[in-house]
């Protein structure tokens, strides 16, 4: 699986997002400035409910962006092999028998990224499997503790 095109699919689906939440946003927002949603009397809400919710969506804009800025700065650094796992690495990691790969982001975790048939779960720094395969390397096995249970993953690769 090749990381720029990796990455370049990342960055397209962050920003169809971010366009999505923009327009949400800009709803929201228009919303709390229409005279149809003008109280009528002290327990008429909708105004402020639609402030509420414009609020909310301009955080999510506002996180949006920054986890895009965050990958364009990971699209312009060196993608070659580091001496271990690290921000930016593919890693393939074996759980129960099932080999996973893994791409370790600074943002954006949650993602599913599928090039050529080749699959990678976008996974932050900041979640447990991703905190805790950085600074590994091939053949490294790691704990992961979660919902009371632990399970043992093994590197098998990354790039």
């Amino acid at each position: 699986m090749n990381k720029k095109e990796l990455i370049e699919d990342l960055l397209r689906q962050l920003n169809l997002e971010l366009d999505k939440a923009k327009a949400a946003y800009k709803t929201a927002k228009s919303t709390t400035q229409d005279p149809d949603f003008k109280s009528e009397s002290k327990w008429d809400t909708r105004s402020i409910e639609a402030g509420y919710l414009a609020g909310a969506q301009k955080v999510r804009v506002d996180e949006l962006e920054m986890d895009v800025n965050a990958i364009e700065e990971l699209a312009t650094a060196s993608l070659d092999k580091k001496p271990s796992v690290g921000i930016g690495s593919l890693v393939e990691i074996k759980h129960n028998d099932a080999a996973r790969k893994y791409f370790i982001a600074p943002a954006a975790g949650g993602y599913m990224i599928n090039i050529e048939g080749e699959v990678a779960l976008v996974i932050s720094v900041f979640s447990p499997i991703g905190n805790e395969v950085l600074d590994l390397t091939d053949g490294d096995i790691f704990e992961v503790e979660t919902a009371g249970k632990t399970r043992e993953y093994e590197v098998i690769s990354y790039t």
